[in-house]
């Protein structure tokens, strides 16, 4: 079940001080830059760069995603391998709140999500 009005609201506010806290400075943006999407119950993090060989094409490279279970209250914490597939954070699968799936994300204590 995706997340409710309010709850989206928070997660949103939540994650967008998290993106804007780590993007890089102004004058790099246009060659890297950070976002997210909250779709149905999953927040997603991901870079944003020009393709290689068409810069005025912009492309989206995944960098962490956290998938609300209603049923348990918990988020699932997901980093993209190099096959592009999701596969759950293993040091640490579920947290209790969107802001300890950012410190997750933020720590990357095995170079997961950051590189």
């Amino acid at each position: 079940m995706a997340l409710n009005d309010l709850e989206r609201k928070r997660v949103e506010n939540t994650v967008a001080a998290f993106v804007q806290k780590h993007r890089p400075a102004p004058h790099i943006r246009s060659e890297l830059d950070i976002g997210f999407r909250v779709s149905g119950q999953s927040v997603e993090i991901f870079e944003i760069r020009p393709r290689w060989k068409e810069p005025k094409v912009k492309m989206e490279h995944p960098i962490a995603k956290a998938t609300f279970v209603r049923s348990t209250a918990l988020w699932k914490i997901f980093w993209m391998r190099s096959d592009l597939k999701w596969h759950g954070y293993e040091p640490l699968p579920v947290v209790g709140s969107i802001e300890k799936f950012l410190a997750t994300v933020e720590k990357d204590e095995y170079a997961c999500f950051w590189g």
